[in-house]
Order: structure tokens, then sequence, then C-alpha cells
């Protein structure tokens, strides 16, 4: 009895005690239960702002939502944000903020418009975890997230795919065909020089 007693009071303890940040397969999860990156940037999330930083530095802003427990948001850190060329590549050409699905923090969408986290991802159709969209660097002037969406993921891709995409967005192609179209012509591109694509890594 005395043992029982003392498990659910031990229990009690580890339930009112806060999650602090651990490592979960070499990667930092936060307190908010979120994989964190260090090129992931400290914003106020006021995304006209975050936009225009970006576009100072010559890049795109990438926003990605993730949520708690999510099996796929943890494939994208454990697996493809261990991969060196993927980052630095992000790192070249995006400024990335993260957005929790369920969050309350403070934010200011591109029409002025003050909701907490999880009314402007579900504003934005944040609806699967990870998503990932891209703001385009040249559409200052949007007046609305639409008009400033340059391209989005809706989902997890592997590495090769993910790292097509960002391709996509930097070559400009986003303007002129549909990711499907880019990605089988890398592929067939990469077969013709005799390089077999790793699509399944």
């Amino acid at each position: 009895m005395i043992r029982r007693h003392a498990l659910a009071l031990l229990a009690s303890i580890l339930m009112a005690t806060p999650v602090l940040a651990t490592e979960s397969d070499g990667v930092t999860v936060g307190d908010d239960g979120l994989y964190k990156e260090p090129f992931f940037i400290d914003s106020f999330m006021e995304f006209k702002d975050d936009l225009a930083e970006a576009a100072k530095q010559d890049k795109y802003l990438m926003v990605i939502i993730e949520q708690d427990g999510c099996p796929y948001c943890r494939e994208l850190h454990r697996v493809n944000f261990r991969k060196k060329e993927i980052v630095d590549y992000m790192n070249e050409h995006f400024m990335v903020v993260q957005l929790d699905l369920y969050g309350s923090r403070s934010t200011v969408d591109f029409d002025g418009a003050e909701l907490e986290e999880r009314q402007l991802a579900m504003k934005w159709g944040g609806v699967f975890t990870p998503t990932t969209i891209v703001f385009d660097k040249e559409k200052l002037d949007a007046t609305n997230f639409r008009e400033a969406e340059a391209f989005r993921l809706p989902g997890y891709l592997r590495p090769f795919h993910w790292q097509t995409s960002l391709e996509f967005v930097v070559s400009g192609a986003f303007k002129e065909t549909d990711f499907q179209r880019y990605l089988g012509e890398k592929v067939k591109r990469l077969n013709e020089q005799g390089i077999e694509a790793e699509i399944w890594e």
C-alpha cells in the first residue's frame, strides 16, 4: 500500500513538473515540445517585417508550421535537417521561422491582423504538420499572405524532394511551372547524366 502511494505521489510530481528542453536523437526539443534548430530565427512574429528583413538579406522567408508529437516533424529534423548540404542551402537562401500549430504567441499577419499563433496557422491553411510556406522576397507590398506566398509543402518530403523544393523556389521556377513537373525534369536530367537520384533515401 505504501509503495502504491509512493508511486502515485511520484507520478503526480512528474506530471506537475514542466518539461524542459531535452535531446531526442541528437535534436534539441524545446519546452513547447517542438524540435529546434540553430538556424531558426527568434522572430517577433510580425510577418511583413520578417519578409522585409529576409529580402534585405536577399533571402526568402520560410515559415514551418509544426506541433508537439508530430512524427513527420520529427523526421524533418532527424533526417532532412541533419544533412549539411540541405542546411547550408537553407542558410544561404532562406530565413526560417517556426510556428506552433497550437501556440498562443501573438502574431501580426501580412494584412495587419493580430492573431494568436494557432489562429494564424488555421488562417494560413496549416492543417497538416509540418506545413512549410515560403514567402516571396519580391512581394514586399503584399497586403495578405496569399499575395506574398511563393510555394507551400503540406507535409513531409524526403531529403531529395525537400532539397528540390528549395531549388524550385530559389531558381524562380515556381513562377513558371509546377513542382511535380520541375521534380520530374530534375530526375530525368540526372538519369541522362548517369546519376541515380536518391529518391527513396
